[in-house]
């Protein structure tokens, strides 16, 4: 229940933990999530200073809630995007829903004050290196902090390989290359 989830966070916060993060699945889809997000923003650390409240989603229903969770007390989001074209990004992650729904989420939650929104990009060999680019010039268009993740192992869901890594590196050289 959320009072369950509120009474183990303050007892996580008194204890020392100073950020609190919403993730699992995908939180927008819990039913009332804003109420959750008052009692948990309610929290204060041990010297009276405010948690760091914040929210990883896939972005496909920010654009209604995006408003709700900073009025309810929300500081900002991170939402997962692998590429800006559409069959690249249902490739990613096998989602049935435009790009456009992502970036509309985004835009809404940019709106709303959830700021900086940070971007999480899985870059997975032959699959969507194309999108590096791409992405990096939207997120710096957008004023979004980008984030590469090398790999994105969820258990035997995605059928990940260490051959599909793209390492650091090369991340690096394709953006200096172009920039």
């Amino acid at each position: 229940t959320f009072e369950e989830i509120e009474r183990l966070a303050r007892v996580f916060v008194r204890l020392g933990v100073e950020k609190l993060r919403i993730t699992g699945g995908e939180p927008l889809v819990r039913r009332d999530l804003p109420d959750l997000i008052a009692l948990l923003a309610a929290i204060r650390r041990p010297d009276g200073g405010e948690v760091d409240l914040t929210l990883t989603t896939n972005g496909s229903a920010l654009r209604a809630l995006a408003r709700p969770l900073a009025d309810a007390g929300l500081k900002r989001v991170t939402v997962s995007l692998d590429s800006l074209d559409d069959g690249v990004f249902g490739a990613m992650n096998g989602i049935d829903f435009p790009v456009e729904r992502v970036l509309d989420g985004i835009a809404a939650a940019i709106e709303a004050g959830l700021a900086p929104v940070k971007i999480n990009m899985v870059v997975r060999r032959g699959v969507n290196e194309s999108s590096i680019v791409p992405m990096a010039a939207w997120a710096r268009d957008i004023g979004a902090t980008l984030r590469f993740i090398e790999y994105m192992d969820v258990g035997h869901s995605n059928g990940w390989q260490l051959d599909e890594v793209v390492p650091a590196e090369t991340l690096i050289a394709t953006l200096q290359a172009e920039w």
